[in-house]
């Protein structure tokens, strides 16, 4: 009888996710099923195998170097798994599945992919918005469009552009000096203003604490409704910019030493055709958005 038709998949996968993720929790966040149910499959493919892949201490499982080396084959071996499968699927299809991040797709790229359909009529684009990283080994995803300081171990990165931060407003509050004009907070993004205030040579006071938000998007939506100045960037602010919803407050922008990258497949001997032809066009579309601020993105 086949071995591994002795062995529930479902077992397997758990394995080697908890391995990977290092928690009962972190694996059944990655399988979509409950810590419960990831020990259950844990314990039936031990049972099924005959052997101990885990030492289980308080509420965690740390592998033996039995368990360690059986997950290490099948990570590899799921690997192999998710490219047949991918290969499968996209045969024939002409689809591209892109991962973005929510506010790169909702305000610069969705108002563009219009333009990218039109001149590759032969492919299905699909957007993946989504702030995680994607394991592009254990996805059907062809690329995904990040920013940061890159490049990343374990993947082909390709930068597009730089990232320049600006402070932007409404038109309303533009003559305010700056220290009249509430400074807009993400609270989960980097502070840039003493940066760019260095930059820049900008030496107005800081203007009073304004609103908290959650993301740039939330902060963009209130300079644009007029609640205070916040330090945008061109994917971000440039069409906000262009309709005349905001203005740039003050000259003068900083590089934060981020990028926007390309990333896609390190295994792959050279980038597929319709990856290419979408780096070829993201490429053109981002130099244009900072060449209509002045920016070049090298």
């Amino acid at each position: 009888m086949n071995e591994l038709s002795r062995i529930h998949l479902n077992g397997l996968r758990a394995v080697e996710a908890v391995a990977r993720e290092g928690s009962l929790a972190g694996a059944a966040a990655l399988l979509g099923v409950t810590p419960g149910a990831v020990s259950q499959h844990v314990r039936r493919a031990e049972a099924q195998l005959g052997c101990t892949l885990f030492d289980r201490g308080a509420g965690h499982l740390v592998p033996t170097p039995l368990g360690a080396e059986v997950a290490d084959e099948l990570g590899r071996g799921f690997g192999l798994l998710a490219a047949a499968v991918r290969r499968a699927r996209q045969a024939g299809q002409g689809t591209l599945t892109v991962s973005v991040a929510p506010i790169f797709a909702s305000k610069w790229l969705v108002w563009r992919v219009q333009d990218f359909a039109a001149a590759h009529p032969e492919l299905s684009l699909r957007i993946d918005a989504a702030v995680e990283m994607v394991d592009l080994d254990r996805s059907d995803t062809d690329l995904a469009i990040r920013v940061g300081r890159g490049p990343w171990r374990g993947v082909r990165a390709e930068r597009l552009a730089r990232q320049y931060v600006f402070p932007v407003c409404s038109p309303a509050l533009a003559e305010r000096p700056l220290a009249e004009i509430p400074m807009l907070v993400d609270r989960n993004g980097p502070d840039w203003w003493a940066a760019w205030r260095q930059a820049s040579g900008n030496a107005e006071p800081a203007g009073p604490p304004g609103p908290v938000y959650s993301d740039g998007a939330l902060c963009l939506d209130a300079a644009i409704a007029g609640q205070g100045v916040f330090l945008a960037w061109p994917t971000l602010a440039g069409d906000a910019i262009a309709r005349g919803q905001l203005v740039i407050a003050r000259p003068g922008v900083l590089d934060t030493g981020a990028s926007y990258w390309m990333v896609t497949r390190a295994g792959e001997p050279r980038l597929p055709p319709k990856c290419a032809a979408f780096a070829a066009w993201l490429r053109a579309a981002l130099a244009e958005s900072h060449a209509a601020l002045g920016l070049e993105t090298s």
